[in-house]
């Protein structure tokens, strides 16, 4: 005797059928699986990119907090240029940024930007210099406002205000 093949969809003499419903199941569970791993990839993708995408930077006050901490790693420093600390040199500048009555000596090498000046707020790239209080750095970014003022032109100024000649 030779054993007939069940037609498709049917269970063979002997077998249970199976219940009608784990297809179905089987798929549901897979396509959970599905958006499962692609929801977690795209969490992840998320904080990735924003965690690269914000730029931090310490505050005087916080970097002679956790000097100790920050070693000789970068990172950035913000602070305000102080009155008559700045020092042109052959490598660069030297200058103080203080916040509030701390304040931090920064020795910079490469050229400071044409914004560069006392009273402006900056934030410098560097580390500090063996375990010193000094901050070496070899970039500066001058913050500025967006808002652009133009300066008066004897061209534009109406002819009530101009100078004469």
């Amino acid at each position: 005797m030779t054993a007939l093949a069940a037609p498709a969809g049917v269970a063979p003499a002997g077998v249970p059928p199976a219940p009608a419903g784990s297809a179905a199941r089987r798929r549901r569970r897979r396509s959970l699986v599905v958006l499962a791993v692609l929801a977690a990839a795209f969490c992840y993708l998320l904080a990735e990119g924003l965690g690269n995408s914000l730029d931090y930077y310490d505050t005087v006050g916080q970097a002679l907090a956790h000097r100790a901490t920050l070693g000789s790693s970068t990172f950035r420093l913000e602070g305000i240029v102080l009155p008559h600390s700045v020092r042109r040199t052959d490598r660069g500048a030297d200058f103080s940024v203080g916040e509030g009555r701390s304040s931090i000596t920064v020795h910079n090498t490469g050229s400071p930007p044409q914004l560069f000046r006392v009273g402006l707020p900056v934030i410098v790239v560097g580390h500090f210099a063996g375990g010193s209080a000094v901050f070496e750095s070899d970039q500066i970014m001058v913050k500025h406002s967006a808002n652009y003022t133009p300066v008066p032109s004897r061209d534009r100024m109406p002819p009530s205000t101009a100078p004469t000649r």
